[in-house]
């Protein structure tokens, strides 16, 4: 019969081992969950790990979930090996802080691999042993707020979405944890975490704020913009509002750089736009990681029957936001929707018709279509039918020649995609030998976990070889209903035998049932840091800063402590602990942004060139409120202040 090829066994002796080759270096693809079938979809698709919020105090309080739901992701990703990390990232009254205790006690008796937060109020308190992995809401954007997050027992830190490739490398070159980075997804167009716009202007008693997981997202509203003279520079326009960010093609630099986790966000998304960015990722991953000899941070090979594209789901555009310096086309301000697939010109009209130059891709009935009209405001129909390139809308209201129309909705993907069924499946190679007492069956997995079964039984010579071996090579490799798939058989005995088709159907099962068992003693339990467990201890390491301000975002007296036990010597109430949400903010910052609005209207004031429109800047929303625009052009900032004619406006809602 034949042999194992030598890379997989080794004979010593007389007996037969099998190994399997693992790359030392692992990389985590993270997809979001806003419901545990997302997650399991997100798992099938390559994720190697979901982030989910449980029922309360995540930082998106309409993606919630039970902890029978989150416990049911768990022992499926964990098939896999796969990690299940729990978002409990808001800020905490002081009476809501055992309720969170007790809820990160049931979300780790659930099974979750991580706990991602925000309040360092929970530092101060006795939490269960799992790894505490840094939200972006804790502003986590330099070399030295970075290095005392580790030192203080976090193991992973999630980097702001605004940093530069050159800023990471300078973070990775000053610590060792793990960094987390956004890699595409929605943009808050301020600092996570530094932005309390939507608390502010969320009226008298409202409680709409980012850091509790309410924000109303103010940044997607309409305003208009007047300088110091009250001269209009540009009204009725979406000047908060970003494009999706989209750094598929920077992978490769940001795993030099020291990324070991890519993440995509979108905890409010459905299932087929996690499922299209996820598979997206997971090809373009896998080929940079087969390029470096790395590994990936989960089991199995996902199959996939769709033609993963970013541009066919939910998308404002894309834009690589500072990774490589300021992108000059990252705002998207003409609309906060969705516009899809740029699919061409209008170029010619009929009365029920419109044709397309240039066109990118052919229509279909049922297909969005969206486009600006004469206003520059956005208008969508649906197509009725396709004939001889002429395309029939539901509507032709404002389609006109040079217009560009946009798909928004592609029917005949999206109806694949809610068809398709991807399934991950981890390779394993078999080995049948030949036993005193009659047969065992031998399996190694991808990640060189071992595991037998053994057939006792009276050994019978094969009368038709041929035909014993091929149906013995079937009946083996007979995985489908399994995790696993048979990516190499071997048979070595002394001479052909006949073994019945029922006993090597239960040869089978007993093996996998076996290899199941195995696989999860011996999955990892703990995330890796440098190939240790990190133990959360409390400690003294001095905070970057003596003086924390509201932007410290201290909703509770265990976060006070924290800060003082780290020598900080003045600390002020985060914006939350007020009863009305504009009090105490007149004249105070309620956004710091890496972008500026100046910059894509012409007006930089670091360009020696362009107009400098006189100051206060001031910034008008949709009810008539107003904002003051001021620019940090040492740094590169812009900041948006609560004026005192905004806070009357408030207070008289």
């Amino acid at each position: 019969m034949t042999a194992l090829p030598p890379s997989c066994w080794n004979q010593k002796n007389g007996s037969v081992t099998m190994s399997a080759n693992r790359p030392a270096t692992r990389i985590e693809l993270l997809a979001p969950a806003g419901t545990s079938a997302i997650g399991i979809a997100a798992i099938n698709c390559g994720a190697d790990a979901v982030y989910i919020g449980a029922s309360r105090f995540g930082a998106r309080e309409k993606a919630g979930n039970s902890i029978a739901d989150i416990e049911a992701l768990c022992r499926y990703a964990h098939k896999y090996w796969g990690r299940v990390y729990a978002t409990v990232n808001t800020i905490f009254h002081d009476a809501e802080l055992p309720l969170a205790r007790q809820l990160i006690f049931d979300l780790c008796h659930a099974g979750i691999d991580g706990l991602i937060i925000q309040d360092v109020g929970l530092l101060e308190m006795d939490l269960p042993d799992i790894p505490l992995i840094a939200s972006t809401q804790m502003h986590n954007h330099t070399p030295e707020r970075v290095a005392f997050l580790e030192s203080v027992g976090f193991q992973r830190v999630i980097l702001a979405r605004e940093l530069s490739l050159d800023q990471i490398i300078a973070i990775r070159r000053q610590t060792t944890i793990e960094l987390e980075c956004f890699v595409h997804g929605a943009l808050c167009v301020g600092y996570s975490g530094q932005c309390y716009l939507s608390h502010a202007l969320g009226g008298q008693n409202a409680n709409r704020s980012a850091n509790r997981g309410t924000c109303a997202q103010p940044c997607r509203r309409r305003y208009s913009l007047k300088d110091g003279s009250g001269k209009t520079i540009v009204s009725d326009t979406h000047l908060l509002s970003l494009k999706d960010l989209n750094l598929s093609g920077h992978l490769d630099a940001l795993l030099d750089a020291g990324v070991t986790s890519f993440k995509i966000e979108g905890r409010l998304k459905d299932q087929a736009y996690v499922s299209n960015i996820v598979s997206f990722y997971r090809q373009r991953l896998d080929a940079i990681l087969q390029k470096k000899g790395m590994g990936r941070a989960s089991s199995g090979t996902s199959r996939i029957d769709f033609a993963p594209d970013p541009e066919k789901t939910f998308n404002r555009g894309f834009t690589s936001f500072f990774i490589a310096g300021r992108d000059l086309d990252m705002a998207s301000l003409k609309t906060p929707k969705s516009m899809g697939l740029c699919m061409g010109t209008v170029m010619g009209l009929g009365k029920n018709f419109f044709q397309i130059r240039d066109k990118k891709e052919p229509f279909h009935p049922g297909d969005g279509i969206c486009f600006f009209d004469s206003s520059d405001r956005l208008q969508g129909t649906l197509v009725n039918r396709v004939e001889e390139g002429r395309v029939y809308p539901d509507k032709m209201d404002g389609i006109e020649p040079g217009v560009v129309i946009y798909r928004n909705h592609d029917h005949l993907f999206l109806k694949h995609l809610a068809k398709a069924c991807p399934q991950r499946k981890i390779d394993v190679r078999l080995l049948l030998m030949e036993t005193p007492a009659g047969f065992t069956l031998r399996a190694i997995d991808e990640d060189g976990n071992q595991a037998e079964s053994a057939l006792e039984t009276e050994k019978q010579p094969a009368e038709k070889p041929d035909m014993a071996r091929s149906g013995m090579e079937k009946q083996l490799q007979k995985l489908g209903a399994t995790d696993f798939v048979c990516v190499d058989l071997a048979i070595k005995t002394d001479q052909p035998y006949f073994i019945p088709v029922q006993a090597l159907n239960e040869l089978r099962r007993q093996l996998v049932a076996a290899l199941i068992t195995v696989r999860e003693q011996e999955r990892p339990k703990q995330m890796e840091k440098t190939g240790q467990t990190v133990k959360f201890e409390k400690n003294a390491v001095p905070f970057p800063e003596k003086r924390v301000s509201y932007l410290g975002n201290v909703l509770n007296r265990q976060a006070a402590a924290f800060y003082r036990r780290h020598g900080v010597s003045e600390i002020e109430p985060a914006p939350e602990s007020r009863p009305e949400p504009a009090m105490g903010m007149t004249g105070k910052t309620v956004m710091i942004s890496k972008y500026c609005i100046l910059y894509p209207l012409g007006y930089c004031r670091r360009d020696p060139v362009a107009a400098k429109p006189a100051e206060p800047l001031v910034l008008i929303d949709e009810n008539n409120r107003e904002l003051e625009i001021r620019t940090r052009c040492d740094v590169c900032e812009m900041e948006i202040v609560l004026s005192p004619a905004a806070r009357n406006h408030l207070r008289n809602l």
